[in-house]
């Protein structure tokens, strides 16, 4: 297939949106051909057009995500170019791996900062732990591609993820929506938006999700009796359960529970203040995780102290299951003080409140509040290497509170020739980090019983947009940011005894960070037909840096520098053949300086043993990377919509630094973890109107995403395969359009992928993966009122 052939076929949805309290998911599809509902974003502070937002922008509507079966952040990443998310690897529990333009973060640690920034109502969300958020009642979600330094601020130095809830509007309206699916499938969602006075209106959401798991836990012992040709007879791994069932339990299941109340005070034109508490649940066992190798007998991991059984390819039990861990006992003579047990679960629970006030000053002066807090606690463990054997365990817990707040002060001059924003922005988040390490085959044994993470950020910005002459607009920003961040090492076990030499010596300790930024951004556009605009931009970002937070000897106590981008990019949006098709297209080249990324090899910093644990934050180089995106929207006839999406990513390093060269490290032929280098998506629906006026829609998508590393050195055990996936909805809408039955299937060919692995080569000597999920079907039935 020729690259033109291609592109025609994969270029992805601009936006479009329809009220979502009223219509169906199918209604997405309009009446007409070319029949474009806009959907109204604000990435530069104020109320826009996608179309005419000279950014780039991936918009998706509530119907949208409907028509899709979409029902988590991490889903949407599909149709969204240059984006990737992913659920991470047990080790780091219920975090997200998420990158832009191939920046981003994968490391929840709060030592570290995320390089796409997530937003909820405008609200920032400080962390990669509890990131993967459930669609609950949304109006919209808006992918900006690229450095948002200005618009966004810190930490969004990759682009920014926004959520928008459904706001209340004291109309009466509900909805009420039920699946069944694969594997006992249970959700239920719901919505209400009531009036309580005139002026006062609320609105309560809630979502309740739970479903088995899909990789499969066994007891080896029971599987392989003692005496069988994978277990000694002498001291070998005895059954956890010597009779019945082999099966001890699964993983990737699903158990969550949301719930969010708004209250909505609108006395007037001028004064509208909303306001916002959540919760959230999410208590289920540890990410589907299987053994994908464990033969690499030069680390000098674990060999036969324990059962007489080697820790290698024995173990790898399958592409859907794996062998339960038994308790790690204690071996004081080798340094191993304690017996540890490392659950398998994954447990996360918060909570926030937030509120927005806008007020008008005047006819051109508008002032606007959005305060921020959020509380969570979650904690969760994982047997590193999968197998009943004690080589490799931790379990961790974190605690967070946040709290944000931002002013602005928007405006128009010159007859609404220019558009203004100033304001400040100031956020302070604490957070405690308990983590227990048993790291048999390097004999390290330690706990931090509550590393202390407080950090702060202040920040100052301005953003203005000219339009100096008809159709011709000049956007530009500054952002002004001060940041400090501090981190108290704590290795201390229960009983208040200091850890081992090599790490008890932390205890204690404080690495700070401070730092003072200027972001900038300057844009040009012109709009040359109502359909037709071009923009050029120039803009920057950054990311804070910090203390490298997981130390495995004293050596690897380093700080790392923060790091950041100037990026170049151009862009076009249209819309022709009568608005028949909408086509919009961006290219960029960014200079990406001082990359932080996680070394699992770091010989130079661990002294006498190059194979020994590491995993620590350093500042690995930099590269220039250059890409190109491309998004349609097609509607050839009534009911008819085509959409799809392609990007291509060329990220190449420049230069190296010193933490990160050296045998087994990063070298200038790597790319950055998670970096796809092609992504495409295509998808389409006929909304079929049926006698009575009823509604019939089959839609199908496809997508793509080539081939990746999970680490940083990009190991060749650390690559992900490329895959295709494809997925089906037929849904069946009453004639009152009120009512919807949907049957959907997800990865209908059943293809076999990982979603992430965790490279451990060089360590215990094995790697984890986690399996994509497996064929699935869901019936869902939706009542709207």
């Amino acid at each position: 297939m020729s690259c033109a052939a291609l592109a025609a076929l994969a270029i992805s949805p601009a936006a479009f949106a329809q009220d979502g309290a009223q219509q169906s998911g199918q209604n997405a599809a309009g009446s007409a051909a070319g029949d474009f509902d806009e959907i109204v974003v604000t990435a530069q502070f104020r109320e826009q057009n996608l179309q005419d937002t000279p950014i780039a922008i991936t918009a998706v509507s509530s119907d949208m995500l409907d028509a899709r079966s979409q029902t988590d952040i991490s889903q949407v990443a599909g149709q969204a170019p240059g984006l990737n998310l992913q659920p991470n690897n047990a080790n780091f529990g219920p975090s997200m791996a998420a990158s832009i333009r191939g920046v981003g973060q994968y490391d929840p640690s709060p030592a570290v900062e995320p390089g796409v920034g997530l937003y909820v109502d405008d609200v920032y969300y400080p962390s990669l732990t509890g990131g993967v958020f459930d669609l609950l009642d949304l109006d919209r979600v808006e992918i900006l591609r690229g450095p948002q330094g200005t618009l966004a601020g810190r930490n969004s130095i990759g682009g920014a993820i926004k959520l928008y809830s459904k706001k209340p509007q004291g109309d009466g309206s509900g909805r009420l929506q039920a699946t069944y699916g694969s594997r006992n499938r249970v959700d239920i969602r719901g919505a209400a938006d009531f009036g309580l006075t005139d002026t006062l209106s609320a609105r309560i959401s809630a979502a309740a999700k739970r479903q088995n798991g899909y990789v499969k836990v066994y007891d080896y012992g029971c599987v392989n009796p003692p005496g069988s040709a994978n277990n000694p007879a002498e001291g070998g791994i005895p059954a956890i359960q010597p009779t019945g069932d082999c099966q001890t339990g699964t993983m990737g299941d699903v158990n969550y529970q949301a719930v969010r109340g708004q209250l909505r005070y609108n006395p007037s034109d001028t004064l509208d203040i909303n306001l916002s508490a959540d919760y959230v649940s999410d208590n289920r066992a540890q990410s589907a995780s299987v053994l994908v190798s464990a033969d690499n007998d030069s680390t000098g991991a674990l060999r036969g102290d324990y059962y007489n059984v080697p820790f290698d390819s024995r173990f790898i039990c399958g592409r859907y299951c794996n062998y339960a861990t038994t308790v790690m006992p204690a071996d004081p003579e080798n340094g191993i003080p304690y017996a540890t047990r490392q659950p398998q679960t994954t447990k996360y629970e918060g909570y926030g409140l937030s509120g927005t006030i806008d007020l008008t000053l005047s006819d051109n002066l508008q002032l606007k509040s959005i305060t921020g807090y959020r509380s969570f606690d979650s904690s969760f463990g994982s047997d590193a290497d999968l197998s009943p054997l004690p080589v490799n365990g931790s379990s961790t817990d974190i605690s967070t509170d946040f709290f944000s707040q931002e002013i602005r002060l928007s405006g128009t001059l010159a007859a609404d020739a220019i558009n203004y924003t100033v304001g400040g922005y100031y956020s302070d988040m604490k957070t405690s980090f308990a983590n227990i390490q048993d790291i048999r085959y390097a004999g390290l044994q330690f706990a931090s019983l509550g590393d202390e993470v407080p950090a702060e950020s202040l920040a100052f910005f301005g953003h203005v947009s000219w339009e100096v002459l008809y159709g011709l607009t000049v956007n530009a920003g500054i952002r002004r940011t001060h940041e400090s961040k501090d981190y108290t090492f704590s290795r201390r076990f229960a009983d208040g005894s200091v850890g081992q030499p090599i790490v008890g010596s932390l205890d204690g300790e404080t690495g700070e960070y401070s730092e003072n930024r200027w972001d900038y951004r300057a844009n040009i556009q012109y709009e040359w037909t109502p359909t037709l605009m071009t923009y050029a931009q120039f803009s920057t970002g950054y990311k804070g840096g910090g203390i490298n937070p997981r130390p495995y000897f004293a050596s690897q106590v380093r700080p790392f520098s923060s790091e950041s981008i100037n990026a170049y990019e151009i862009g076009l949006k249209s819309d022709f053949l009568d608005r028949a098709v909408r086509l919009n297209l961006s290219a960029y080249y960014n200079r990406y300086r001082d990359i932080q990324l996680v070394l699992t090899s770091c010989p130079a910093f661990t002294p006498g043993n190059a194979v020994a644990p590491c995993s620590m934050t350093a500042n690995a180089g930099n590269a220039d990377v250059k890409g190109f995106e491309a998004e349609t929207t097609i509607r050839p006839l009534a009911g008819m919509l085509i959409d799809a999406s392609l990007s291509y990513i060329d990220f190449e390093y420049t230069s190296i630094a010193p933490a990160a060269s050296g045998p087994q490290g990063v070298e200038l032929n790597d790319v950055a973890p998670f970096t796809t280098k092609w992504k495409w998506s295509i998808g389409a629906q006929y909304e079929a109107v049926l006698p009575g006026g009823s509604t019939l829609t089959p839609r199908f998508d496809v997508t793509y995403q080539s081939g990746l590393y999970t680490a940083a050195n990009n190991a060749p055990t650390s690559y992900i395969s490329s895959y295709t996936l494809a997925n089906a909805r037929l849904t069946w809408s009453n004639a009152a359009d009120d009512l919807d039955i949907s049957l959907s299937a997800t990865n209908i060919f059943d293809k076999y992928y990982l979603v992430t692995s965790f490279d451990q080569t060089l360590g215990q000597g094995s790697v984890a993966g986690q399996p994509g999920r497996p064929r699935e079907w869901a019936v869902t039935v939706s009542k709207r009122f």
